[in-house]
């Protein structure tokens, strides 16, 4: 059970970011993507994703050898594939309840009704210590930046893809709420072991709660090292360079 990238160009506005990306990421494992700004760590993710803006140029991306490289959106997160934005976008007149509603219903064949899903979230939230009014909150709108990552967890939670790409979930945040979210995620993972975590970050404080069994480091749109946890520890005291 695999999410391949195989020689994967990406470009943005006909510029090319990504040049030839191949990884793997393995099922039931935490594999961590670092790499200093602008070096393609979003591009990859948003391209994974299906964001027309990010065109996949050559290469494949295989979802236990699904070819997904070309596939919309939905497709791809009906396939498992869950994308937690870096910048969360505000939607006003959608309520996060309503929101993830209809994202499951979406992506589950069978349908809940709004008593058996408000039953569903309430028990999700609970795991985030999150009161359950927080459910009839717009979408992003008006939260903290700690309360939006905290929202993109309960995403996480509720959805239980198969292979969940974190786009800078740390960004931004303090260090108590960076322990919110760490803690987020391992609840995520205690509900669906086998879940894969592609974790998108700048800092090994970050990975210091999650401990990665997989580190690569993107650079220029190119994978320049790869290794277990160690690596992130090394460019925590040396730097990317």
């Amino acid at each position: 059970m695999t999410l391949e990238i195989k020689d994967l160009h990406v470009e943005v506005e006909g510029t090319e970011i990504i040049k030839g990306v191949s990884l793997t990421f393995h099922s039931g494992k935490i594999h961590a993507l670092m790499g200093p700004n602008g070096s393609g760590k979003s591009t990859l993710a948003n391209a994974l994703m299906g964001h027309p803006k990010y065109k996949i140029t050559s290469g494949k991306v295989l979802l236990d050898g699904k070819d997904l490289t070309h596939e919309k959106t939905h497709l791809r997160a009906k396939a498992g594939l869950f994308l937690s934005f870096q910048y969360p976008t505000e939607i006003s007149g959608v309520t996060i309840g309503s929101f993830l509603r209809t994202a499951y219903n979406t992506i589950h064949e069978k349908q809940l009704n709004v008593v058996e899903f408000h039953a569903l979230l309430k028990e999700k939230m609970s795991l985030l210590n999150m009161d359950s009014s927080f459910s009839r909150r717009h979408l992003n709108e008006g939260l903290s930046g700690g309360e939006k990552k905290k929202t993109e967890m309960l995403q996480l939670i509720v959805l239980q893809p198969r292979y969940a790409l974190l786009d800078e979930t740390d960004s931004g945040l303090d260090v108590d709420s960076i322990k919110i979210v760490a803690e987020g995620i391992q609840q995520a993972r205690k509900l669906r072991p086998a879940m894969s975590l592609i974790v998108i970050t700048h800092y090994n404080r970050f990975l210091e709660y999650l401990m990665p069994d997989e580190v690569s480091i993107i650079q220029q749109g190119k994978i320049v090292a790869q290794g277990s946890y160690e690596l992130a520890k090394k460019i925590e005291q040396r730097g990317f360079t």
